[in-house]
């Protein structure tokens, strides 16, 4: 995807532009095949006799109380190692991420990420599009937001 690789961190803060959630801490995890997003209530509802999957998404931070909901006709079903080995039946969803201002569509398995670190996960599917890990280093794509802002606060 990108010309030349992008040093990515071993956790970043990322947004989810199409869900309205920004700077959401993420781990960048090169085991993990899928991305996977923290969520709950995961259930497929049939609506005018279409499968609809809504699940709800708790915002920026793993035990944020507010949680939002979400809906979409555009998912399929997976199955998925878990990091402990076992295979899971999971949803998968596609949707948009910013890194480093760049606007990647790519997919995320929904999953019950709360008694985890972050509510996030970067798995290679996503990094094989340009990234090279770090290990020593995090939030370089939030700080590079962060300087952009900055600047153009600075030239007004």
């Amino acid at each position: 995807m990108f010309k030349k690789a992008i040093t990515i961190g071993r956790a970043d803060k990322v947004d989810l532009p199409d869900f309205m959630l920004f700077n959401i801490d993420a781990k960048v995890d090169s085991g993990a095949y899928t991305s996977a997003i923290n969520c709950s209530k995961v259930k497929v509802k049939t609506v005018d006799g279409e499968k609809v999957l809504c699940f709800s998404i708790p915002g920026n931070r793993i035990h944020e109380k507010k949680a939002r909901s979400f809906s979409t006709t555009n998912f399929v079903q997976k199955r998925i190692k878990s990091s402990n080995g076992s295979i899971e039946e999971r949803y998968v969803i596609k949707t948009h991420i910013e890194l480093f201002g760049h606007k990647i569509l790519t997919e995320f398995s929904l999953s019950d990420r709360s008694k985890m670190k972050f509510p996030i996960l970067l798995g290679r599917k996503l990094l094989r599009q340009g990234f090279v890990i770090d290990v020593r280093k995090k939030n370089l794509s939030f700080q590079k937001k962060h300087k952009n802002e900055d600047s153009s606060t600075l030239k007004k």
